[in-house]
């Protein structure tokens, strides 16, 4: 009698990979129905479904497509974005605090935003396609700066050195950000005062249009990558005896995590912790590989993220708290548990 021959432990981890990507993708579509079922006028499920079929109202299209819509579209862009970035950073440092925040990305990416929203008299008339390219003008200088500190002839880039220099570098700028802001008129420093809580802003689809190019290109990028984040997690001396150009590969992933938080960024706010929180989260289901932990990191940020901004509109209706505001409130108790964690 034969029986069924067992899987081998490779099939099994993509077995279980796999599992964990549609469950992700099942919750984030379920999250996607209650999300746009909140709001200050309610929408039944099933008014949902009738009005994304083109049998709604024109009061429910409203709400939905010009309102809710793209903005449930920007959280699951920046979330995804935003933890991939934070994915790269993490293993290119081989540390586990490291996120665009803490390498001082993200505060460039803001100042280079603040800088060009003080030329404006009102924010609305800003052009938005510039946004993204200012902010990963900003985020770019930012971690050349700190890339260039932590640089060391002997031994390269050193990832501790990357992480502590980001943390001053990021508390520098953003002592800047607040100077700055205190110049503003009144309508653009609420503005401000709001944007670096971590408002969600970009409520239109303008927005959308003008990050969706930025993660549809430097997604599939990064994932066609896995392979050399694997190696380089091993370490320097291994990645280069294995033949593998590290400062390049470096530079390269280096490059692309930048231009994702620079563009999530401009469309967001200075929303901080997804790029930690998920790919953590992501790891213990799916595991260190990065060919699963990728995309299981972009899955979990843009849950998160979509779960935050969702709260925020409900919890206080009509008002609104910053999405940021929410995502600071799960993710700060998180890293301090990685922080004790680490010391351990």
């Amino acid at each position: 009698m034969s029986g069924r021959k067992p899987l081998s432990p490779s099939a099994k981890r993509r077995s279980r990979e796999s599992a964990v990507v549609t469950l992700l993708a099942v919750i984030i579509l379920i999250m996607f129905l209650v999300s746009m079922n909140t709001g200050l006028i309610r929408l039944s499920p099933m008014d949902v479904i009738h009005t994304l079929l083109g049998n709604g109202t024109d009061k429910q299209k409203l709400i939905l497509f010009d309102f809710r819509l793209p903005r449930i579209v920007i959280s699951l862009l920046v979330g995804a974005g935003l933890a991939v970035s934070g994915c790269i950073l993490q293993g290119l440092t081989r540390n586990a605090l490291a996120e665009p925040s803490t390498l001082g990305i993200n505060a460039g990416a803001g100042l280079a935003v603040i800088v060009f929203i003080s030329f404006f008299p009102a924010v609305s008339s800003a052009p938005v396609f510039v946004l993204p390219l200012l902010a990963l003008a900003g985020g770019t200088l930012a971690a050349v700066f700190v890339y260039v500190l932590s640089f060391r002839r002997v031994d390269g880039s050193s990832p501790i050195r990357m992480i502590l220099i980001g943390i001053a570098v990021g508390a520098g700028i953003y002592a800047i950000q607040m100077i700055l802001s205190l110049r503003l008129d009144p309508q653009n420093y609420q503005f401000v005062a709001i944007w670096l809580a971590g408002k969600i802003w970009g409520g239109d689809w303008r927005f959308v249009l003008a990050l969706l190019p930025w993660i549809v290109i430097l997604l599939p990028f990064v994932f066609y990558k896995a392979r050399v984040l694997n190696v380089l997690n091993l370490g320097d001396e291994t990645s280069a005896g294995l033949g593998m150009p590290v400062e390049r590969e470096r530079l390269l992933l280096l490059g692309a995590a930048v231009a994702l938080s620079g563009a999530c960024i401009s469309v967001s706010g200075g929303i901080g912790f997804v790029g930690l929180i998920a790919p953590h989260l992501a790891r213990r289901l799916v595991g260190p590989r990065h060919q699963a932990l990728l995309p299981a990191s972009a899955l979990t940020g843009a849950l998160l993220l979509l779960t935050a901004d969702t709260l925020a509109r409900w919890i206080l209706q009509p008002a609104e708290i910053p999405t940021g505001i929410i995502v600071a409130l799960i993710g700060a108790p998180y890293f301090l548990y990685l922080l004790a964690k680490s010391k351990a």
